[in-house]
C-alpha cells in the first residue's frame, strides 16, 4: 500500500446533515417550532456563491476605476439558501405562500426576526467550517 492511500476517497468522512430551529415564529399544530435541515456545501459551491456576490465599488478620484468587493450580506444569505435542505427554499408553492419569487426572499420572509437571522447565519457559517468569532481570532494572533 502506498503512502498516499490514506487520501483515497474511500477514507473521506461523509458530511452529515444537521438540524436546527431557524425561527420560533413558525409552529406546528402543537405549537412546536420545526427543525430545518442543513448540509455543508462544497468549496467549489462556496466559490460560486462568493463570485456571484462580488460587486464593483467605484474608486474615489479615479473615474472609471472600480475595485471588487464581496457583498457580505448577499453572500451569507446565499450560503444559507445553498445549505438549506428542509424546507426547500426553491419550492414554488412555499414561495407563493409568502408572496415571494426566489429562495433568498423566502428565507428573509420566513426568518424575519433579526436576532434569529443573525443566529442562523452564525450557525450556517460554522457548519461550513468558518470561524465566526473574530475575538477568538484576535486572541490567537496575539499569542
Amino acid at each position: 500500500m502506498s503512502g498516499f492511500s490514506v487520501f483515497m476517497k474511500g477514507n473521506k468522512k461523509a458530511k452529515e446533515n444537521v438540524k436546527y430551529v431557524a425561527t420560533t415564529s413558525i409552529v406546528d399544530e402543537n405549537g412546536n417550532s420545526p427543525e430545518w435541515e442543513f448540509k455543508q456545501i462544497s468549496s467549489k459551491e462556496n466559490d460560486r456563491i462568493k463570485n456571484d456576490n462580488i460587486i464593483d465599488i467605484p474608486v474615489k478620484g479615479k473615474k472609471g476605476v472600480y475595485r471588487p468587493r464581496v457583498d457580505t450580506f448577499g453572500y451569507i444569505a446565499d450560503l444559507i439558501v445553498a445549505s438549506a435542505v428542509v424546507p426547500n427554499l426553491y419550492d414554488e408553492e412555499l414561495q407563493n405562500s409568502y408572496g415571494v419569487k426566489n429562495p433568498k426572499d423566502l428565507l428573509y420572509a420566513m426568518v424575519d426576526n433579526s436576532g434569529e437571522y443573525n443566529d442562523l447565519s452564525t450557525f450556517v457559517q460554522e457548519l461550513n467550517g468558518f470561524d465566526t468569532d473574530i475575538n477568538d481570532s484576535v486572541e490567537e494572533a496575539k499569542n
